[in-house]
């Protein structure tokens, strides 16, 4: 690594170990599902578990990020991402939330992957912090899952 030489590189922090390891968690529960309808109806009581089990605002934000992508981007499927809610096309994460709590920041996030039809340009915004879901930002959401599908 360059720089002063006092810089080491420390290895993957504990919040970032337990993501690799929810994720793969959730690769091996996905394979052992059967017909896709049963993945389908799993993976999203998978999703909804894993929003019930969030604290106070990341758990509110995240029921109402996932009404909403539910509701305005039917063609998303929701499923676990690196323990975090994801909704994917076609087995692919176009969009997710990541909850301020999981790793210990202070505000939740709304990600799109590079899947997301977001371009606008040379350079557009692929995570949008979130502190409050209020009727504009749900309005904003619908917006971007929508045109993100």
């Amino acid at each position: 690594m360059a720089g002063t030489g006092s810089s080491r590189y420390e290895g993957f922090s504990t919040q970032e170990r337990a993501a690799m390891k929810a994720h793969a968690l959730d690769q091996k529960k996905a394979a052992r599902r059967g017909s896709a309808a049963e993945k389908a109806a799993e993976a999203e009581r998978d999703v909804l578990a894993k929003i019930a089990e969030m604290q106070g605002s990341d758990r509110v934000m995240a029921e109402r990020v996932h009404a909403v992508v539910t509701a305005h981007a039917p063609a998303l499927a929701p499923k676990l991402w690196y323990g975090m809610p994801a909704y994917a096309s076609d087995g692919k994460v176009v969009c997710f939330f990541q909850s301020a709590e999981k790793f210990k920041a202070r505000y939740a996030t709304l990600g799109f992957s590079d899947l997301a039809k977001l371009d606008e340009g040379p350079m557009w915004a692929a995570g949008f912090a979130l502190t409050e879901v209020t009727p504009e930002v749900e309005a904003r959401i619908a917006e971007l899952v929508k045109r993100a599908v």
